[in-house]
């Protein structure tokens, strides 16, 4: 992390789990122990369903609410999509964009992220932009080649001035939900590797000033030394942000000095 230059980002994806009644009952259980947070900022993004309850919860607990999800369009005959205009309505202030799961399983494409991305910047919201290799990728040495490439689609015709509202998720595929992780210095490097990337495009000073997350399957036993990696500014959390001690404890990683 380098906090003299950019805000360090705990995220929560809950993905296909949690009912309105349970996020209230995670409420219940992160007021006994949720820290203040000295240094990080915290959202959870939510299912659409529990959106409103959750921007109602987690008030007090100083969590943002974010989306898991949106669709490009502002309006139309577009049955079971969710507009930005929608979500901003509803309070949310981060949209995750091109997480693996939905370019694995609804067939997003590097061209349709890009077009999620503007729609929630010129809502006014902060896009979680997620990029990552598979094992295959990584074995045949062309992961940097292949992020670049996505970090490059996804922020076309993205002016500088909304970049510093971007966070770009680094997400190993082969490292999400399978309780393997990449090494610190792999993360590491990846995520430079990516910095270097938005250098190039938009200059050092730019560059310097967006927040990368790491998000492959970060836990307590892992967080702090991920997060101690210069170009590792927080995290997108999967499983651990389902319950409740250990979403904590990631972020007491994160606040530590």
């Amino acid at each position: 992390m380098n906090r003299r230059y950019r805000k360090t980002v705990i995220a929560g994806n809950w993905k296909m789990n949690m009912t309105a009644t349970e996020t209230k009952k995670f409420a219940e259980d992160m007021k006994k122990i949720m820290p203040r947070a000295k240094w990080c900022e915290t959202l959870i993004c939510v299912p659409a369903c529990n959106i409103q309850t959750a921007a109602k919860v987690f008030k007090d607990l100083r969590i943002s609410v974010g989306a898991e999800n949106v669709y490009f369009e502002e309006k139309g005959a577009y049955t079971g999509e969710v507009s930005a205009e929608m979500l901003k309505d509803l309070g949310v202030k981060y949209v995750i964009v091109g997480h693996s799961e939905r370019r694995q399983y609804f067939c997003e494409t590097d061209t349709t992220v890009n077009k999620k991305v503007h729609a929630v910047l010129n809502a006014g919201m902060n896009p979680i932009i997620c990029v990552g290799e598979s094992l295959e990728q990584r074995e045949t040495g062309v992961t940097n080649e292949w992020i670049a490439l996505q970090v490059k689609s996804a922020l076309y015709g993205v002016p500088a001035d909304k970049l510093r509202r971007c966070i770009i998720a680094y997400e190993p595929i082969w490292a999400i939900g399978t309780g393997k992780t990449a090494t610190a210095e792999q993360a590491g490097e990846v995520c430079g590797n990516i910095r270097a990337t938005i250098r190039a495009l938009y200059g050092a000073r730019v560059a310097r000033s967006v927040t990368i997350q790491y998000g492959g399957s970060m836990n307590p036993k892992n967080a702090a030394e991920l997060l101690a990696q210069p170009d590792i500014d927080g995290g997108l959390i999967g499983g651990a942000a389902l319950k409740p001690e250990q979403f904590v404890d990631i972020i007491n990683a994160a606040n530590q000095e």
